[in-house]
């Protein structure tokens, strides 16, 4: 197999389109459209010429954010649908997209193990997938609270006050996870309706003990959201054919089939453009609080339209149509397509880990569960403040290296979590910054040892 070029396959899409475009006839566009041809040269140059202050997300030196170029085919599919732009509001709004959207809802649902009658759409990203997650644990219990762990993603906090719902944090343990003694005495204490789970944290990746805190939810009636929308894909590598990979928490991946709700984003491992989330019902009647109607809604069909079960309104077609076509250049299997992506993504965090523990100039945080590592520069004193001063000094020097950079992120942890993971170290402040490596290209398997061992040199 080789790698699609990406010019070639947005040149046979491009002309697709251009060639049915023309199949309705010729006409003339209005000279109000037409653009002077120095203007538009001078725009052109100067857009080229700024997008180049973008750090090289498609290179595996950049291991920093969860930032990623698309597939090449969800480039083309996208750009062919995007030329056209269906609104997938309403059928016929786009009619193909539409419809291929409910079949990528699907097999997102069949991926993570919810029955076929689940009930989803497509969203702007997980924000808003986890928005709507929220919006309906609200009309289902006004007036209970929600609890969500305190490493959850911030949006939960921020949409919680958008909803005027009552939040209540629940502590985590050193690595990061849901405390489960923590929730369980909340649950006896505290009024409780929806319960959210994160299936890898923004931060470290790590992943809420999903499987057990079920049971505690349950006894008490609690419903549980999972928001998978980074680690979500990582259900393919439950299945019987998936590889074996030390540390990843499979029992918890596989627990989220039990949930009541799911956001998930295609624009993080499931290789799309921005724009594409998705959330996820497992009883199908919870549609009951979307409906709407106005008197300039367009419904040509009898059919259920995926305007009737969204709070936004216009929503890209391209979105749906260029995960669509990846998904069926690149299915959703343990050990091909996506599967195969995301198995060399975990192989390379566990490569990278090891490449750091035998490094005398860098020490490992913890081991990772997911596709994400922490570290930090070993410490000339064992101080919080020298780990802080080192880690800071490293990223700036190794993004800014004129010679070889490799771009990693930043990553502040409090002296609790520090001191319990690495005992010798005294907390003479509050916290302190380490390094953090996102590996979600698979091409970091290839290149991990070599950018831990220039992260190590200009360490040393």
């Amino acid at each position: 197999m080789s790698y699609p070029s990406a010019q070639a396959l947005l040149h046979r899409a491009l002309q697709h389109v251009e060639d049915w475009e023309a199949s309705w006839g010729s006409f003339e566009h209005h000279s109000s459209i037409g653009v002077n041809p120095d203007r538009l040269d001078a725009a052109m140059d100067e857009y080229l010429e700024r997008l180049e202050g973008n750090y090289p997300f498609h290179h595996p030196r950049y291991a920093g954010q969860m930032l990623k170029p698309p597939h090449p085919v969800a480039l083309a599919a996208y750009t062919a649908a995007q030329r056209i732009n269906p609104n997938n509001h309403a059928l016929d709004g786009g009619p193909p997209t539409s419809q291929m959207e409910q079949e990528v809802v699907a097999d997102l649902a069949e991926m993570l193990g919810l029955p076929d009658e689940t009930l989803g759409h497509l969203t702007g990203g997980g924000t808003v997938a986890n928005l709507e997650a929220l919006w309906v644990a609200r009309e289902l219990h006004p007036d209970q609270a929600i609890a969500v762990s305190e490493n959850a993603h911030y949006t939960h906090g921020r949409m919680s006050e958008v909803l005027k719902m009552e939040m209540v944090s629940v502590p985590t343990d050193t690595y990061g996870r849901l405390d489960l003694d923590a929730l369980d005495t909340l649950l006896d204490t505290h009024d409780i309706g929806t319960v959210v789970l994160t299936a890898g944290t923004t931060g470290l990746g790590t992943v809420d003990p999903i499987a057990d805190a079920l049971p505690l939810c349950r006894d008490s009636d609690a419903r549980v959201h999972v928001d998978a929308a980074y680690g979500g894909f990582f259900r393919l590598m439950t299945y019987d054919q998936a590889p074996d990979l030390n540390g990843f928490p499979a029992s918890h991946f596989e627990a989220i089939a039990e949930s009541d709700s799911v956001a998930i984003d295609p624009h993080k491992h499931g290789l799309q453009p921005y724009g594409c989330g998705c959330i996820l019902f497992r009883d199908p009647t919870v549609g009951r609080f979307y409906q709407h109607d106005s008197p300039y809604t367009y419904f040509t069909s009898d059919e259920l339209h995926l305007g009737e079960i969204s709070l936004e309104c216009s929503r890209a077609g391209a979105a749906a149509g260029a995960l669509w076509c990846t998904l069926k250049a690149l299915p959703l299997a343990p050990n091909d397509g996506v599967g195969a992506i995301l198995a060399a993504c975990l192989r390379a965090a566990r490569t990278w880990a090891e490449a750091v523990e035998t490094s005398d100039a860098l020490t490992l945080l913890a081991p990772p569960e997911t596709d994400i590592v922490a570290y930090f520069p070993t410490p000339d004193s064992p101080t919080l403040s020298a780990v802080d001063a080192a880690s800071q000094r490293l990223f700036e020097t190794a993004m800014n290296a004129t010679d070889d950079p490799v771009f990693t992120s930043l990553y502040r942890l409090p002296a609790e979590t520090l001191q319990t993971l690495h005992p010798s170290l005294k907390a003479d402040q509050d916290d302190a910054a380490v390094l953090r490596s996102v590996l979600m290209k698979p091409e970091h398997e290839t290149y991990a040892d070599a950018l831990v061992e220039r992260l190590s040199s200009l360490a040393a």
